[in-house]
């Protein structure tokens, strides 16, 4: 549990807010040193196929280039804060190219995620923008159809392997009544892009190379990227509360895991693991969250997440409320 002393949420972001104010220097070169190698390991990947080297060579290739996809997405996260730059239509126009990359509607995202960051821990409000998470009353209510469909749902072969490639080529594509006409828009606009450069790798490099390069590009940065997101709110010791008890101090420093990786993979996924600092403030951009941390002791109370013991949120799949803590489908039983 965290240690504020008592502070409002007003308070904590008060002592972050000297972070909130983007650096254009930082935020340009960060561009430079994600979106040229991205499109420089395209060029590469293209010619080396092309020359006949074996797919199966690549994979290395393929891996790096998903690390740099998922960076380009914390990107198109920060933008849709309005974060990474200061101009509004700046943040705008990167998060729709980003958006074309990772094939994701930028403002159909954004107005989801926006949503996540006003409900996330609240039992009361569960739905948008998270994976789905029943109570385990919840769950055996369920009829013995719904259980299996839920086991499914949260089995990590599906929502890793099945889920990712669904969601971001499939399910992203589809516009939905409820939705306003902006983010209709916004799909629209991510489809025709999408489009247009499935139809000029056709007439250039070929649609199977295309393919090749593509899909597990894809696949592999949605795996990255959604296991990111699920260990941010999907771990022992996370807080959870119906809406009358529920403490916006206790959600941002309880319900957002500090997911401390290596280095190199801090640097890949653009320092998102230092996730409680962001959602006490969200206008932080992403290169200034470590400094953030790093001066600031309330933020600091936090007990880190590994990597290795981040694998254990696998095995959490239901809500207890009577012990308020996640739980096992084993447990049932116990």
């Amino acid at each position: 549990m965290s240690e504020t002393n008592g502070l409002s949420i007003q308070a904590l972001r008060n002592s972050l807010k000297p972070f909130a104010k983007p650096e254009p220097v930082r935020a340009v070169w960060q561009i430079v040193n994600t979106y040229l190698p991205y499109f420089g390991l395209w060029a590469l990947l293209i010619s080396l196929l092309q020359n006949g080297t074996s797919f199966f060579l690549l994979f290395p290739l393929l891996i790096l280039a998903a690390l740099l996809l998922v960076r380009i997405f914390i990107i198109f996260h920060d933008c849709a804060h309005g974060s990474f730059f200061a101009s509004r239509r700046a943040n705008v126009i990167l998060g729709y190219i980003s958006g074309f990359l990772t094939f994701t509607p930028f403002t159909y995202w954004q107005s989801n995620h926006l949503v996540h960051h006003g409900t996330y821990a609240n039992l009361d409000q569960r739905g948008v923008g998270d994976l789905w998470t029943l109570t385990i009353n919840e769950y055996k209510a369920l009829s013995p159809t719904k259980r299996l469909a839920y086991r499914l749902y949260r089995n990590p072969l599906v929502f890793l392997g099945i889920g990712p490639g669904y969601s971001f080529l499939v399910t992203q594509r589809f516009l939905h009544t409820w939705e306003g006409r902006n983010e209709h828009f916004s799909a629209i606009i991510t489809n025709i892009a999408i489009v247009t450069v499935v139809t000029l790798a056709c007439l250039t490099i070929g649609f199977k190379i295309y393919l090749m390069i593509q899909l597990p590009i894809m696949l592999i940065a949605g795996a990255i990227g959604v296991w990111l997101f699920y260990v941010q709110h999907q771990f022992k010791g996370v807080y959870w509360a119906r809406q009358d008890d529920w403490d916006p101090v206790k959600a941002a420093m309880d319900g957002s895991s500090y997911y401390k990786l290596p280095k190199i993979l801090q640097w890949f996924t653009g320092n998102i693991g230092l996730h409680h600092v962001h959602h006490v403030l969200p206008r932080i951009p992403n290169y200034r969250l470590q400094e953030s941390y790093d001066v600031t002791p309330e933020m600091q109370t936090i007990v880190p997440l590994t990597l290795l013991k981040s694998l254990g949120s696998l095995k959490l799949n239901l809500w207890d409320e009577d012990q308020r803590s996640l739980v096992s489908f084993a447990s049932l039983s116990r």
